[in-house]
């Protein structure tokens, strides 16, 4: 895209449907943009944008857009810049928190900005020495997201131990209130600020200094925030006081994408703008460029009568589509192994291997599909998160195993490897909370998985040469390979292909997720998933988990949706097809 000519400011709206322009044309006052996935919205407000520089009405130095990734900030400030408005600022919350903090501080405090900490875990550790106490690092992870959850919350800890958070393992609630006192007084002693201090300590000086707030607003008049459903308590406070008494503020984003409550995000902000706002104009764009319609009616069944959900309305207009299909397995290895096929069929039909997704609840699951596509040589890349056997504690349990390899002979290779996995935290029953525990459970989990797969006659030091041999072999650099990804770090991305695999009780929604909003979150989660499929959509299930001796069903959500979707051949499922309808 060649740069807009800022003096024909009408060739910004050109090429955007009725309901964009709406939004692009709403300048001043409070706009509230209800954007479905896939409707166009960063097209929408980098538009909006550019059209507000291009007419005079914003100086281009003096808005802001926030966001909430780095990768979404510069994918705004690349297109802002090639519509000829690259003076705006296009940051993250954070980025424009540390920004401001950097150049007031000396100002108001003296000195330099104490020293950002990088790892909440590290000094948590030595809090829990003081205290002592002998805690894990995947117990003082889950610390850290408590702490990290109580900060953006905008609770203090007194405040924090009235909620009844769900409690890490090998603590109590005095422990953990403890522990996150001990961590504040070190911090402080130490000075030093955390992630969420940044944005703290830039609300206290804008709340304490007139002089500050003034010379705050002044730089900033007019503010976009973009994904608004995901904006925490401690943001919104932010934003507040960045707009102190002005109105010239647009928001954007989708409550059916609200999937990060668990960290304190609401979309409450985004539904209730109207009500904060009785003025304020109000956008909805429900034009899905992205999916089929067979697609599209999918994630509109799954959230028909939810609160705020938009309904996706198809432009494309389904030639040569195929209906999404639902599959059941025996067990995960059984689908993993299907899939796998599946998706050297693809690319051997001439499907580009970066077109092609799997996606999955929690990163376990990487496991199995990992093995799959090795087996049958298809390349992949992992986003969001590190690859199964480059997790830290699968790293050690390799290490583990290699050792005892050398001096353990003659046993059951089941007995030989649970007894290694044992001294490093694994047992026969999970962890009943999420994080990091839980996700160190789940992990080892997988390696006993493995043992299940493994040839009669196997001896542990074959199987630990075997992993290692897996290990290794991940570090080839891949060109042209197939994304796999959890469902959260799928957002805001999309393929021509995606596979939905594990949907079924227990992964989507996950065991830990109890009451309405819980569950209701994980529908969301799901919404994302199907919505990243621009062509064709596979969601299959297993009735058998890694070493479960109880069996599974398949996912709620799946009976809500699966009445007009077909089953694959020889699936386990029980949906009944029916015709399709454009969404």
């Amino acid at each position: 895209m060649t740069a807009i000519d800022p003096t024909e400011p009408q060739a910004l709206l050109a090429g955007l449907d009725n309901d964009q322009r709406v939004a692009a044309e709403a300048l001043r006052g409070p706009v509230c943009v209800l954007a479905g996935a896939g409707t166009g919205k960063t097209r929408a407000i980098t538009h909006r944008i550019a059209y507000g520089v291009a007419t005079g009405t914003y100086a281009g130095n003096r808005v802001m857009a926030l966001t909430f990734t780095n990768r979404a900030a510069a994918e705004l400030r690349t297109r802002l810049r090639q519509l000829g408005a690259g003076q705006v600022a296009a940051r993250t919350f954070h980025a424009a928190a540390l920004s401001q903090l950097n150049f007031f501080w000396p100002q108001v405090v003296g000195g330099q900005v104490p020293a950002l900490l990088d790892n909440k875990a590290r000094l948590l550790g030595h809090a829990a020495e003081k205290l002592a106490l002998k805690l894990d690092t995947a117990t003082l992870r889950d610390v850290a997201a408590e702490i990290e959850w109580r900060k953006v919350s905008g609770l203090s800890i007194e405040q924090y131990s009235a909620k009844h958070r769900p409690i890490p393992d090998r603590l109590d609630r005095e422990k953990v209130l403890d522990l996150q006192a001990g961590y504040e007084a070190l911090k402080d002693e130490r000075r030093q600020l955390d992630f969420e201090d940044v944005l703290l300590a830039c609300a206290g000086m804008i709340e304490s200094e007139p002089s500050v707030a003034m010379q705050v607003r002044e730089q900033y008049r007019f503010f976009v925030v973009d994904e608004y459903q995901d904006v925490s308590p401690l943001q919104q406070q932010l934003l507040d006081l960045w707009l102190g008494d002005r109105r010239d503020l647009c928001v954007v984003g989708d409550a059916s994408q609200t999937i990060y409550s668990f960290a304190g995000a609401s979309s409450d902000y985004l539904l209730n703008f109207g009500h904060k706002h009785p003025d304020a104009t109000v956008v909805r764009l429900e034009q899905n460029y992205r999916s089929t319609p067979q697609v599209v009616d999918t994630a509109n069944r799954l959230m028909r009568g939810r609160a705020g959900a938009l309904t996706l309305h198809a432009v494309h207009d389904g030639a040569g589509a195929i209906e999404p299909t639902v599959t059941g397995f025996t067990s995960d290895y059984a689908e993993a192994r299907t899939v796998a096929a599946q998706v050297l069929e693809a690319i051997e039909g001439g499907t580009k291997p970066e077109d092609i997704a799997i996606l999955y609840r929690v990163n376990v699951q990487a496991a199995a599909i990992e093995t799959a596509l090795a087996d049958v040589g298809v390349s992949t890349k992992m986003r969001g998160s590190k690859r199964f056997f480059d997790l830290p504690e699968v790293r050690q349990a390799l290490m583990a195993l290699r050792g005892a390899s050398v001096s353990i002979t003659g046993e059951p290779l089941f007995k030989s490897v649970s007894d290694v996995l044992s001294s490093l935290g694994w047992s026969h029953h999970a962890p009943e909370a999420a994080g990091a525990v839980r996700d160190r459970w789940e992990s080892l989990n997988a390696i006993m998985g493995l043992v299940d797969q493994a040839a009669p006659g196997t001896t542990l030091r074959q199987f630990s040469d075997e992993l290692l041999e897996r290990q290794a072999g991940q570090h080839e650099p891949n060109v042209s390979a197939v994304t796999l990804a959890t469902l959260h770090s799928a957002k805001g991305l999309e393929w021509d292909t995606v596979f939905l695999i594990g949907v079924s009780e227990g992964l989507v929604p996950i065991s830990y997720a109890s009451g309405f909003e819980a569950i209701d979150e994980e529908r969301r989660l799901l919404y994302v998933g199907i919505t990243r499929a621009r062509r064709r959509l596979f969601l299959s299930w297993s009735e058998r988990g890694i070493r479960s001796t109880q069996p599974r069903e398949r996912s709620r959500f799946l009976t809500e949706i699966g009445t007009r979707i077909p089953r694959a051949a020889g699936a386990r499922s029980t949906s009944r097809s029916a015709p399709a309808a454009a969404g």
